[in-house]
């Protein structure tokens, strides 16, 4: 149980044992501090906090006799204890990897950690564990921290103790720092970035380790604070910066060369090991040294509450990638969004050629259905069909409707990046309309050619002897799954769930691609152009550096909606995917079965209206997770957001139709001209 008031105090005082065993002498200071932060109460205001750690020196002072114990446990504690690796490595991966940090932090998470340790880094989870640590200790007055200083420590043991463990953690710090520059992924990316103007032999990693070295000749031949060790400290910080400004062209290359998590990982615990040599240093050199004590402190303690998120470590290492996904669907999306009347009939002539390959792939699917395989092999060859079919959708330069939002929304986020002229919202509300009409067309080319052939093609299975498409039973069970009585809106949902996913996919399989060179690779490689010959070689690898998103997004998409609803079958989770395309062939192909007196038939109007709801939701659940993905990766602030929100319902009341319709005249498109779909 934490202690709570001042009759605790007496008893934390007078339960403290040098001669305790090691968990014990640390659990004794793990609940002190726990008494110490307890006086914040349930808010987060430290002046509670601060209050007790003056009563603690209050209580100290009028117990001299309390001393030579606190001396010798803290002696004690210093002999057995080094804080230098707390100092250099708290808040960095034991390996720099994206992978392993991931898993010692899942581990920190989920096990428990011992008192019984000569490790600082674990025990300052115990000592210091909650988020409001950090305020307490930086609300520490001056005058307060002067008495710690004064009741608790020796000024001349504790500072010369305390440098030495500063410059242990400088040392191992600068090591780190220099061995990550020496990495051969950060190290050759910084060799391809080097111009004319910043020769390849002025490189300041090789210089880093010598002007460490110098710099602690200056402390031991000067003191800490000397003039010597003060420009030995400032060079060292330049060639810091120097440092910093090498590996942060990285980005740059990463970002026109591919992203690589591992990578952008690896540069962020540099440069955060930067700034952390920078604090050791002020630390060393302070005039005030109770004061940088605790300010390093309390910035340690809130690094203890950033290694502990998943999601930061997952948010700060990912963001590039998601990035370069939203920038890359961008690009992909703009060729789908139409802005006048021809562009809006061309997209009705793509769409309703869609529509026609997807009543092929209705076909195909009861023809896999009547195969009656198991589960697993039956969504295989389901997600076959469908992938196969959005493949060839894609090579015709059709378009399928529903996979359109997924890269339309960052080509529209896109658009938010700079909101400071005058007429940006008006801007990005009118291609709001464009995309809304686009989405509009999509759906009617689709549905608009689906229908009649899925119609034909079961007329000409008529006429040429064979069965429908599907039979009796199985088209009044298509029916039943279509109606909007059922979990339709729910299948509609998460199938847009999946249409983003695909799409993540699409740019993470781009980037890859970029990343590793496989279009140069293809070109060149004498493996590949022994083969095929060097011009069909290249023009392989062009065609495929041109395709390969569109590729991954078909094929992905396809898979998941045959294999989902299998795998999720398996764990019982009944999940289905209701694709409004693909349902809109299905229920065609019943209809046809049943015949004109189905017209007549309520269970026919309740998947109508499931259709209805289907195409919606479709659209708008992936349009959304994009649009949210794109929204972060080009920070977009709050404020921005709620002005386009206030225009986007002003024009929705004001001209309605313009959502509908397309202008006559053809409106500049934003950035240039827009490539053909």
């Amino acid at each position: 149980m934490s202690p709570s008031g001042p009759s605790d105090l007496t008893h934390l005082l007078n339960a403290l044992d040098p001669g305790a065993s090691r968990a014990e002498r640390h659990l004794w200071l793990v609940d002190l501090l726990a008494w110490v932060r307890a006086g914040m109460g349930q808010g987060d205001d430290p002046a509670g906090a601060v209050a007790r750690v003056r009563l603690l020196l209050d209580a100290v002072q009028a117990r001299p006799e309390w001393l030579p114990r606190w001396h010798a446990w803290w002696q004690l504690f210093k002999d057995t204890v080094d804080p230098a690796p707390l100092l250099a490595d708290f808040g960095f991966a034991p390996r720099t990897a994206f992978l392993s940090d991931l898993g010692d932090r899942l581990r920190r998470k989920l096990l428990p950690v011992t008192p019984d340790t000569y490790d600082l880094i674990t025990l300052f989870d115990l000592l210091l564990p909650d988020p409001l640590d950090a305020l307490w200790i930086k609300a520490l007055d001056d005058n307060t921290l002067e008495r710690v200083q004064h009741l608790l420590f020796d000024a001349s043991t504790d500072e010369v103790w305390g440098h030495a463990v500063l410059m242990d953690a400088l040392t191992y710090s600068v090591g780190q720092v220099s061995a990550a520059g020496f990495s051969s992924e950060i190290r050759s990316r910084m060799a391809a970035t080097v111009s004319q103007a910043h020769p390849y032999h002025t490189r300041p990693f090789h210089a880093l380790p010598g002007q460490f070295e110098a710099f602690k000749a200056a402390v031991k031949a000067d003191g800490a604070r000397g003039p010597l060790a003060l420009a030995g400290a400032q060079a060292l910080r330049e060639q810091l910066d120097a440092c910093r400004h090498a590996a942060y062209k990285v980005y740059a290359h990463l970002d026109e060369n591919g992203i690589s998590v591992g990578i952008v990982f690896r540069l962020s615990q540099l440069r955060e090991r930067m700034v952390r040599i920078k604090q050791l240093l002020d630390c060393l050199q302070s005039e005030h040294p109770a004061q940088s004590t605790a300010r390093l402190l309390a910035q340690l303690a809130q690094v203890g509450q950033a290694k502990r998120s998943i999601r930061a470590l997952i948010t700060s290492s990912t963001h590039m990638t998601a990035a370069k996904v939203a920038e890359r669907n961008a690009e992909s999306g703009e060729h789908y969004i139409t802005r006048n009347a021809a562009e809006y009939r061309q997209m009705l002539g793509t769409a309703a050629g869609g529509g026609a390959v997807l009543a092929f792939t209705t076909w195909a699917k009861f023809g896999i259905y009547g195969l009656g395989l198991s589960a697993f092999w039956s969504g295989l060859a389901f997600g076959m069909n469908y992938a196969i079919s959005f493949v060839i959708v894609m090579l015709l330069h059709w378009t399928v409707a529903t996979k359109q939002p997924a890269v339309t929304a960052p080509a529209m986020a896109a658009r938010l990046k700079d909101m400071s002229a005058p007429d940006a919202v008006d801007n990005f509300i009118d291609e709001v309309a464009h995309l809304l009409r686009s989405q509009i067309a999509a759906i009617i080319g689709n549905l608009g050619l689906v229908i009649p052939g899925v119609l034909l093609i079961s007329a000409a299975l008529t006429l040429g002897g064979f069965e429908t498409m599907v039979d009796v039973e199985h088209a009044h069970h298509v029916l039943h799954d279509q109606t909007l009585l059922g979990p339709t809106a729910l299948y509609a949902a998460f199938t847009g769930v999946l249409l983003f996913a695909s799409s993540i996919i699409a740019g993470w399989v781009e980037n890859w691609f970029v990343l590793y060179q496989l279009d140069s690779a293809i070109a060149w490689n004498p493996r590949y152009t022994r083969v095929l010959g060097r011009e069909r070689a290249r023009r392989w690898s062009t065609w495929l550096r041109a395709n390969i998103s569109g590729l991954a997004a078909s094929i992905s998409l396809g898979l998941m909606l045959g294999l989902v609803p299998a795998f999720a079958g398996f764990f019982g989770l009944g999940l289905e995917v209701r694709h409004v395309t693909l349902s809109t062939g299905q229920m065609a192909g019943a209809a046809y079965t049943l015949g004109l007196g189905v017209l007549a038939t309520p269970e026919f109007w309740w998947a109508v209206a499931g259709i209805a709801v289907i195409g919606p939701l479709n659209l708008a659940v992936s349009f959304f997770l994009a649009f949210r993905l794109a929204l972060a990766a080009h920070s977009v602030p709050s404020v921005d957001r709620v002005r386009i929100r206030h225009a986007f319902w002003q024009r929705v009341r004001q001209a309605p139709l313009s959502f509908l319709l397309p202008p006559r005249a053809a409106p500049p498109a934003p950035g240039g001209d827009r490539a053909t779909p």
